[in-house]
């Protein structure tokens, strides 16, 4: 198979061919992979910010969707054929977290082109697969179930699941990238009032176009004078969809009291270890909520996968461009200084 390799963080990627993994455990899946995204976070990973990639060369890539191509003896609910994705996080199963439906957060976990091969190759194999691996409609196209994995299941499960807004609700979301776009479809399916931040006019009129009711460009004025003036009392609800220390901090400046932030966006390690992030006085004398969301168990899927076939959300706006397996080396080296509008997907 076709494989995209690194041999150290920071290093040119590129193309090789290597065997076709096969099933190693009795409950591991092989998936032949349709299609996989391009994320910040393989960006993140390749220049070796806080991740726990150990052993070289290494393939990325964790967000993706395909068809099973082999099983291990152990596996009971999913057969050979059938068309599948998998969250970004996989759990162990058994945890205190994985069996109340959280393994997004769970303490054994195994990540696709982190903990191990990722996407960004013809076939990857996953572990404990009739847990983790979840079934996508026959109708939904495999660039779709692609673009789910990561940006838009963390998005959807900050906004539908863990803070829903209620109607009316002012949402004020830092950053236009995939997540951001992402929480823009999810809050306006909600009823909010949307607010989209960003520096790029670009991705500022891709924000309007799928719903956002403000935007504001960050380089040309305040974000946290205009949201107030927008909103009287301050938002009702933040996202740093970007993860920097500026957005962090203009998210909490701008909620009214007792508003609620959601960090989605990864801050670079400096960013957490060397600076303070979040303005606690301002946490502690408004009384602000604050949410971390890392990603969605498998156990919510079909929430997600519900509202997608009934139309509630539209993830298939949100992919700006196809690219192929050979050129994903320039793509990843060149995604933090040229992004690309919309979520790009690989077809390798």
């Amino acid at each position: 198979m076709r494989t995209l390799l690194f041999d150290g963080f920071g290093q040119a990627p590129y193309i090789a061919v290597r065997p076709i993994p096969h099933p190693l455990t009795p409950d591991q899946v092989i998936i032949k992979v349709e299609a996989t995204g391009l994320c910040r976070s393989d960006w993140h990973a390749w220049m070796g910010h806080d991740t726990d990639i150990t052993q070289f060369p290494h393939t990325l890539g964790h967000e993706f969707a395909g068809t099973i191509h082999a099983i291990g003896n152990g596996v009971t609910k999913h057969e050979v054929g059938n068309r599948v994705t998998v969250p970004f996080v996989c759990g162990c199963g058994n945890c205190r977290e994985c069996t109340s439906g959280n393994a997004q957060v769970c303490p054994h976990q195994w990540q696709p082109g982190f903990s191990g091969p990722g996407s960004f190759a013809e076939y990857l194999a996953i572990p404990n697969a009739d847990f983790n691996v979840v079934t996508i409609p026959n109708s939904m196209p495999f660039d779709i179930a692609a673009s789910l994995g990561c940006r838009f299941a963390t998005s959807y499960r900050g906004l539908a699941l863990v803070h829903p807004p209620q109607r009316g609700d002012s949402v004020a979301i830092f950053g236009c990238g995939g997540i951001g776009l992402a929480a823009i479809m999810v809050a306006k399916s909600r009823g909010a009032q949307v607010i989209a931040i960003d520096i790029s006019n670009e991705a500022l009129a891709f924000a309007k176009e799928i719903g956002a009711n403000y935007t504001i460009n960050s380089n040309e004025e305040d974000p946290v004078a205009r949201i107030k003036a927008i909103t009287t009392h301050g938002a009702d609800i933040t996202v740093d969809a970007l993860g920097s220390i500026t957005t962090a901090q203009q998210s909490i400046h701008c909620l009214r009291p007792r508003g609620h932030h959601l960090q989605i966006g990864l801050l670079l390690p400096p960013a957490i270890k060397d600076r303070a992030t979040i303005p606690m006085h301002i946490v502690i004398g408004h009384e602000i909520h604050i949410h971390g969301i890392h990603g969605m168990s498998a156990t919510n899927y079909p929430a997600m996968l519900a509202d997608i076939e009934s139309g509630l959300v539209k993830p298939e706006r949100l992919i700006g461009s196809t690219i192929t397996l050979e050129e994903t080396p320039r793509a990843l080296m060149t995604m933090d200084g040229h992004p690309r509008a919309g979520i790009t997907i690989i077809r390798p």
